[in-house]
């Protein structure tokens, strides 16, 4: 029975790989095709022993060099697999290649491998690791490198795919056992992103561009393209801490033990970090010979400190003239007491929801009752003018067009979360006492609850 694909690789000084995964394929008597990128070890030898069909191409990139490959060699099986030298199938992914027919996926372009990755001998569960999907099987006549990456590879078909869940494939770079060696990799793909962030994504060689649908429900080429999208929103500098945090703490990278804390770190801030300061340097290259071009970079967070300092000094001096007693101003008491206002509308509007989800409420100056349950009192440090400051003066600061609808949709929606705030407060507080959770108290909860939403707010609005 003939085997119905045949595996492709990349090499470049492979020595310690290479016999590890050409050892395993073997049992799977498949063509191997090997297009090697200059090796100066024993690559080529190795190759020859298991009767690889071996080749060189000058290296450009990942993907170019995948292009090369799936053009370099005759291939006459219906389906190929593309591998790393560094990796190898899992016992139960053989299992699954030795009883593949190509009968059992006749409407199937391409098949995903879940990818298991190892870091100095750790397997990386978690912070979003595994599983992991790449498209490493597919039907040769409709598979392509995907030429608009530069940094990582990945391969594209037209047509359906499926996923082959439990049968991992396994990725183990021992070189990475030397910590240098994985700096020194990562600080040149550093340099290939912050490359790729100031250029045009390049065109396909073939006749055709081919454009990846971003999807965040999609398959998993497709959520990869709709995450990078969410990326480049980002603002340089923050992304990487976001995506350390993410992986670390939601994603739970932190149950990954010593080198899952190590690699999480290096991989998600380290690496990221890196790769925005070489971007911020390269963009400080072109503004120096574009003089014409506004240097936001200095001007918006001048911007943003005056307009915040003088949006909430404004706040603290009109409570302080407005509120009986010290500084208070009869003029400004009586004539442009907006604070007052807007702390009856708060506990109006608090109560009007309450009434309608059916509780009994009683209303007072400064805060309501909820029979058989608690209620609050309102001062003004709760009417959140220190996030609508905040939020208020990053809008009017951020060099960007029709800035008012935002505005208002933010400071509306600002004040629709303190609401509801104060509607649950009244419901689940107990009378006296204040709810802690990890020492902090129901206003701290709110303020980081609250910037993470307008944060996700503003990077969808400075993006689109």
């Amino acid at each position: 029975m003939s085997v119905a694909y045949t595996f492709i690789i990349l090499t470049l000084n492979e020595e310690l790989h290479l016999p590890r995964l050409l050892n395993i394929i073997s049992r799977l008597k498949a063509r191997v095709c090997i297009l090697d990128s200059g090796s100066t070890d024993q690559t080529r030898d190795i190759a020859q022993m298991y009767h690889a069909d071996f080749r060189q191409h000058t290296f450009e990139n990942h993907p170019k060099q995948w292009e090369a490959a799936l053009q370099a060699f005759s291939i006459q099986t219906p389906w190929v697999i593309c591998l790393d030298a560094d990796q190898y199938p899992s016992n139960a992914l053989i299992r699954k290649l030795q009883q593949f027919q190509d009968t059992d996926y006749p409407d199937i372009d391409g098949i995903y491998f879940n990818r298991k990755h190892y870091f100095r001998g750790k397997w990386i569960r978690y912070g979003g690791c595994y599983p992991q999907y790449q498209l490493k099987m597919f039907r040769y006549s409709v598979g392509w490198s995907d030429l608009n990456e530069v940094l990582d590879h990945r391969f594209q078909v037209e047509g359906k795919t499926v996923r082959w869940k439990h049968a991992p494939l396994l990725e183990r770079n021992e070189k990475e056992n030397n910590i240098d060696f994985w700096i020194i990799k990562h600080n040149h793909y550093a340099d290939l992103l912050a490359e790729a962030a100031l250029s045009d994504p390049g065109c396909d060689l073939r006749s055709k561009s081919h454009i990846v649908v971003r999807a965040i429900r999609g398959h998993a080429n497709q959520r990869n393209a709709f995450r990078q999208q969410l990326w480049n929103s980002l603002p340089l500098y923050f992304r990487p801490f976001l995506y350390f945090c993410y992986r670390f703490f939601i994603r739970m990278g932190f149950l990954d033990g010593k080198q899952g804390m190590i690699f999480h770190f290096l991989h998600a801030f380290w690496f990221r970090l890196l790769a925005d300061i070489k971007i911020d340097e390269k963009q400080k290259q072109v503004r120096r010979y574009d003089p014409g071009k506004p240097n936001s970079t200095i001007t918006f967070p001048l911007r943003f400190l005056f307009w915040f300092s003088l949006l909430y000094t404004s706040n603290i001096v009109l409570i302080s003239l407005s509120t009986p007693g010290g500084s208070y101003s009869d003029f400004v008491g009586t004539h442009l007491n907006y604070i007052t206002k807007w702390r009856n509308f708060t506990v109006c509007g608090t109560s009007i929801l309450l009434k309608y989800l059916g509780y009994s409420v009683h209303t007072r100056t400064n805060g309501l009752t909820v029979t058989g349950h608690s209620g609050f009192n309102i001062v003004y440090s709760c009417l959140g003018y220190g996030v609508m400051s905040n939020f208020a003066a990053f809008v009017i600061s951020y060099p960007k067009p029709r800035k008012l609808p935002f505005l208002l949709f933010g400071l509306c929606f600002i004040q629709c979360c303190n609401m509801l705030r104060l509607v649950l407060i009244s419901l689940h507080n107990p009378v006296g006492r204040r709810y802690f959770v990890f020492h902090l108290d129901h206003h701290d909860i709110y303020n980081s609850i609250i910037y993470l939403l307008l944060a996700a707010l503003i990077c969808i609005w400075t993006r689109f």
